[in-house]
C-alpha cells in the first residue's frame, strides 16, 4: 500500500513538472554594466541596468525560450564571472577579439565601431590618429581593447586605466587628462546629455582598433550559443534589431 502511494505522488510530480513550460523553468543571469550608455547602464529612476544590450538579449530570450536576470558588474569583471558560473551570458559593449575568444564564446556580431578620442574643449586641435598624440598621458577603461592597444602603441608616456568612461570623462572634463580614448557611440551619447560640457569627441580622428560587438557564452555551451545566434538572426531579419538601435540613437549597419 505505501508503495502504492509512493508510486501515486512520485507520477503527481512528474505530471506537474511536465505541465510547467520550459520558458518557466530557465532563468539566465546576463552580466552587464552600469556605465556603457546607450550599450548599458544603470537607470537611477527604476534602479536597473537599462539599454541596448539589455533590450535585446530580452528580446532573444523571448523568442528563445528563456528569461533573462541582469546582474551588474565593472566591465572588467565579466568574463571571470562567466567562466566561474556567476553569471550564464555576457550582454555589454565587449569587442569580439581573438584572446577572448580563446576564453569565452560568441554570438555572431551585433554592432561594430572604433575608438573615440576625448579631449578637452580648450584644445582645438585637428587630431587624425595616435601620433599626434606621442608623448602625451592618455586614458582608457581597464578590460578592453583600447587599452591594450594603446599600450601595446609604445606611442605615449603613460596611458592611465580607468575603471570607467565616465571617470575618463570627468577628467578630461577637467582639465586633468591630456586626451581619452573609449568606445565612440558611448562617448557621443554621455557627451549629448550636457554633463562634460568642458569636453569634446574629435570629429576628425580614425579609430585605430574598430571591433564588433557580440553576446559572450561559456566556451562549450554550444546549444545556448546556437538559440542566441538564430534568434539573432530572427530578430535582424524583423526589424527588432533595427527598433532597439533606433531607441537608443544609432543606426543599423550595412555589414
Amino acid at each position: 500500500m505505501a508503495l502504492k502511494r509512493l508510486v501515486q505522488v512520485a507520477t503527481a510530480a512528474f505530471v506537474l513538472a511536465a505541465a510547467v513550460p520550459a520558458s518557466a523553468q530557465q532563468v539566465l543571469k546576463v552580466g552587464s554594466t552600469p556605465t556603457g550608455v546607450p550599450f548599458t547602464f544603470l537607470d537611477t529612476k527604476t534602479n536597473s541596468i537599462q539599454g541596448i544590450m539589455v533590450d535585446l538579449i530580452t528580446e532573444i530570450g523571448k523568442d528563445a525560450g528563456f528569461k533573462v536576470q541582469i546582474e551588474p558588474m565593472q566591465f572588467s569583471t565579466l568574463i571571470a564571472s562567466l567562466t566561474s558560473n556567476k553569471i550564464d551570458i555576457i550582454s555589454a559593449a565587449m569587442f569580439v577579439t581573438p584572446a577572448r575568444k580563446e576564453v569565452i564564446d560568441f554570438s555572431e556580431p551585433f554592432y561594430s565601431y572604433g575608438e573615440g578620442l576625448l579631449v578637452p574643449k580648450s584644445d582645438s586641435k585637428t587630431y587624425t590618429r595616435q601620433d599626434d598624440l606621442k608623448g602625451e598621458v592618455v586614458g582608457a577603461q581597464v578590460g578592453t581593447a583600447f587599452v591594450d592597444a594603446l599600450k601595446k602603441s609604445g606611442l605615449f608616456s603613460e596611458v592611465k586605466a580607468y575603471d570607467t568612461i565616465p571617470d575618463i570623462l570627468r577628467d578630461v572634463n577637467a582639465g586633468r587628462l591630456k586626451a581619452g580614448f573609449a568606445d565612440y557611440p558611448i562617448l557621443a551619447y554621455n557627451l549629448k546629455q550636457g554633463g562634460f560640457p568642458e569636453a569634446r569627441i574629435v570629429e576628425s580622428y580614425k579609430p585605430a582598433t574598430i571591433g564588433s560587438v557580440g553576446i559572450g557564452v561559456r566556451k562549450g555551451d554550444t546549444e545556448l550559443l546556437a538559440k542566441i545566434n538564430a534568434s539573432l538572426a530572427k530578430l535582424k531579419a524583423n526589424g527588432t534589431v533595427e527598433k532597439i538601435l533606433d531607441k537608443w540613437g544609432l543606426k543599423v549597419q550595412g555589414t
